[in-house]
Order: C-alpha cells, then sequence, then structure tokens
C-alpha cells in the first residue's frame, strides 16, 4: 500500500465477518482508497486486539482505521504508531476502565432487539430472525439469510474486559450515527461520539450500514482519509 494517501483498515463486528464490508471497499477502491478487512477470532478483545495489529503490521504508511458496532473497542484499543484517524460506524465506544457491556447496555433496549446469552460453549450467537429484525432491518431478504447463514458468533469474554486508555484520546475520530438502529441505542452513540469530540455524521440507517448503506460509510471513511492525507 502507498505511503501517501492513508489506506483503510476495516474491522468487522459480532455476528460478521470481513465480507460484511464488502460493498464499502468496493466504493473505497473507485476512489483510488486501497482498504484490506482484518478478520477477528471474536474469541476474546486481547485476541481480537491482537488480531488487528497483526493486520497493520502487514500496512504501509498511515492508516485510518474504522470499525462496527462490537469493533469499536477493538479499534479503540490499538496502538499501532501508523494509525492516523478513527472511524466508527454505528459502534461501540468504551473509555478507560469501562466495558463493552458497560456501553451496549447503557441506553434503551429496542423493542425488536434479540434476548442475548451465551451457549453453554461461552458464545453469544444472534438469534436468525433478529438479523431481518434489527441487525439490518433495511437489507433485502437474500441480504439477511446471507448475513444470518454466515454469522460467526462472539465469546461472552469480549464483551467483560475493561480498556485501557482509548486511542480516540489522542487521534481524530469521525462517528456514523444509525439513526435507525435497534442494536445499539443512537442515544447512546450520539453520547459516545460527544465525549470522544468525533466529527458526527447521522444518517437514518440500521445497525448494519456497511451492507445496507454503503455509500454513506464510504463516505465517512473517505472523510477522513482525505483529511489524514493532506496533512
Amino acid at each position: 500500500m502507498s505511503h501517501g494517501q492513508a489506506s483503510v483498515v476495516l474491522a468487522h463486528g459480532a455476528w460478521a465477518d470481513g465480507s460484511s464490508w464488502s460493498k464499502v471497499i468496493e466504493r473505497l477502491n473507485r476512489q483510488g482508497i486501497e482498504a484490506v478487512a482484518a478478520p477477528l477470532p471474536l474469541t476474546s478483545l486481547s485476541d481480537d486486539v491482537a488480531a488487528l495489529e497483526r493486520t497493520l503490521e502487514r500496512v504501509e504508511g498511515p492508516v485510518v482505521l474504522a470499525g462496527h458496532a462490537y469493533a469499536g473497542a477493538v479499534i479503540g484499543a490499538a496502538r499501532a504508531a501508523n494509525v492516523a484517524a478513527l472511524v466508527y460506524v454505528a459502534a461501540l465506544a468504551p473509555d478507560e476502565g469501562e466495558t463493552v457491556a458497560d456501553v451496549f447496555y447503557r441506553g434503551k433496549t429496542h423493542p425488536q432487539a434479540p434476548q442475548l446469552a451465551p451457549d453453554r460453549h461461552g458464545w453469544i450467537w444472534l438469534p436468525q430472525e433478529a438479523f431481518a429484525n434489527a441487525f439490518a432491518q433495511h437489507a433485502t431478504e437474500q441480504e439477511a439469510s446471507a448475513l444470518a447463514a454466515i454469522q460467526r458468533p462472539i465469546a461472552a469474554a469480549c464483551i467483560g474486559e475493561a480498556v485501557a486508555r482509548p486511542l480516540w484520546r489522542d487521534r481524530p475520530a469521525w462517528f456514523l450515527v444509525a439513526g435507525e438502529d435497534r442494536m445499539i441505542d443512537p442515544d447512546t452513540q450520539r453520547f459516545m461520539a460527544s465525549r470522544m469530540n468525533a466529527q458526527v455524521r447521522a444518517h437514518e440507517v440500521d445497525h448494519t450500514p456497511s451492507v445496507t448503506a454503503p455509500d454513506a460509510v464510504a463516505e465517512v471513511i473517505a472523510e477522513a482519509v482525505r483529511s489524514v492525507s493532506s496533512r
């Protein structure tokens, strides 16, 4: 990847994988922006941060690091020196000493939000109907079915680990607030964006706009790329 213009590294959230960024990657590539999706094991927050750092090691030059949902905590824990900016997409951004669960359960629960509990192995799965009802209610039937079919569970350990000083305290940040999010309360998103002094871009999109509103997601990421590349 180039040394001039910033590249993009994308981190997926729970119940998803890197393919959830496919439409966004396509749109960024059309603008001449290189992007890769980091595979996260979703086994613990520490494991996920380590996996993200391995991807960052492969990227030369400045990086705009974007995270969706749970991965907001992961990108905030990154320590790679080449991270120039952060983009939160309907994401969770715990502050020092907080856990993912602290911010996830901070706001009101949407009536369509699923009940979540770990199975006997410690994994949290999303009920199949939740993909069409809450995770991506703006998706087509085919998209919702595909998301359900490829879902990757998240270990309960991921949401109970307190974070250290987050990177958003030391890097510029952008935050796409999903106004029709049924998984993470939009008011909670606005609260997190405000305390990190992020550039807020609000859209009436669902929890997974990388699939259902990729133009909006690509634009906020491209804005961050342009900002750090012009320095």
